[in-house]
């Protein structure tokens, strides 16, 4: 095979695909290779892991058909280096397989893996539906930070996505926290049905929208697929059953408090300074009256205070959270104020934009004292 193609377009195609194909040498060591195809001036770019495959296809100047598979992160690097410009890219197809990646006066020859040793790639079956990917973006970044992030917690690494009357909802949790988003009037799933997606596919799914204005979904039995201009993702979905999250969120809250989301933040961010020296550190909510402090205090550097003007209908309580599951879930919320329900200093805590009713973000608080 042999192709021509801008340096730029294709070091991003490497990149992008690359994400997909393991990092680890183990027992199918082509797995950490690139599956490259030419069909006259059509060139496709796939990785996997097995669990998840990332294929996009882009246009070449394409001289003879043929594909190889070529070590991922060699590959894409070695192309990111060379000057810009038109990079020329063949395989010889010898007994000894090679690849060679010119550009200008610069040459790379790497070694191939063989193609016949490439996992096929499983076509998506499921009938497709068309989203807005702006919608379906905003959806995924306030939902998926919630998720478990640690392999060994099973299906609360994914991210349930589940139909329900006149709405989808996406739903994640590490049990730390909780994040529940509506998607009104979307259909993307059958009556009852839902689906468990790993959150890493759902991050890089985010990463793969960018300013593509529609998204394909395919959700089936076992493999979800999500098409986005050029490129498709797939990933093997999670099985399990799903914890019952409906049973964490309060039916209601006798204290409520009203805050800037912009003037949180700010707040957060530069008593988190403090907090960043501890990792156990807190900050501290004291709540009363028209005025708020967040606070962190650390036994060995000192204390930082932030005074905020806020609403607040409710009984004075000092209240502890993790700085940063409280930055993540007032970052989430697209609202300029922010509703921060709560029942007493150890339950679970709901935040949600003032007039934005299809995100919640709960998040359970710290033990904290006034003499700590």
């Amino acid at each position: 095979m042999k192709f021509r193609c801008e340096r730029d377009v294709l070091a991003d195609a490497l990149a992008t695909a690359g994400r997909a194909a393991t990092g680890r040498s183990g027992t199918y060591p082509v797995l950490e290779g690139l599956h490259l195809s030419v069909r006259g001036d059509e060139l496709s770019v796939t990785g996997t892991d097995l669990e998840m495959s990332i294929r996009l296809t882009t246009t070449v100047g394409g001289v003879s058909d043929g594909a190889v598979v070529v070590p991922a992160r060699l590959s894409a690097d070695a192309v990111k280096s060379l000057p810009a410009g038109a990079v020329e890219f063949s395989a010889d197809g010898g007994s000894e397989d090679t690849v060679t990646i010119s550009a200008g006066r610069s040459q790379f020859s790497l070694r191939s893996y063989n193609v016949d040793d490439y996992p096929a790639q499983i076509d998506p079956a499921a009938e497709a539906v068309t989203l807005s990917s702006t919608s379906f973006s905003d959806a995924l970044r306030q939902v998926v930070r919630a998720a478990s992030s640690d392999e060994a917690r099973g299906v609360i690494t994914g991210v349930l996505i589940a139909a329900e009357e006149d709405t989808v909802r996406m739903v994640a949790t590490d049990s730390y926290r909780l994040a529940v988003r509506d998607l009104p009037d979307t259909s993307m799933l059958t009556s009852g049905q839902k689906v468990l997606v790993p959150h890493r596919a759902l991050n890089e799914l985010q990463r793969l929208l960018g300013g593509n204005e529609e998204l394909t979904v395919r959700l089936g039995a076992r493999h979800a697929t999500f098409e986005c201009g050029s490129t498709r993702l797939t990933t093997r979905l999670i099985e399990g059953d799903y914890p019952n999250y409906r049973n964490l969120v309060p039916a209601s809250s006798p204290n409520v408090l009203t805050v800037g989301k912009e003037l949180l933040l700010e707040a957060l961010r530069r008593v988190k300074i403090m907090a960043q020296r501890d990792s156990s550190s807190a900050v501290r909510l004291k709540l009363g009256g028209d005025t708020m402090t967040v606070s962190v205090r650390d036994q060995e550097y000192g204390t930082v205070i932030e005074e905020l003007d806020v609403g607040y209908d409710g009984e004075e309580m000092l209240v502890g959270f993790n700085p940063n599951y409280l930055m993540e879930g007032v970052d989430a919320i697209d609202a300029d104020e922010i509703a921060v329900s709560l029942r007493d200093p150890i339950k679970a805590v709901v935040l949600r934009g003032v007039g934005k009713e299809e995100y919640l973000y709960l998040l359970m608080p710290l033990r904290v004292s006034s003499t700590d």
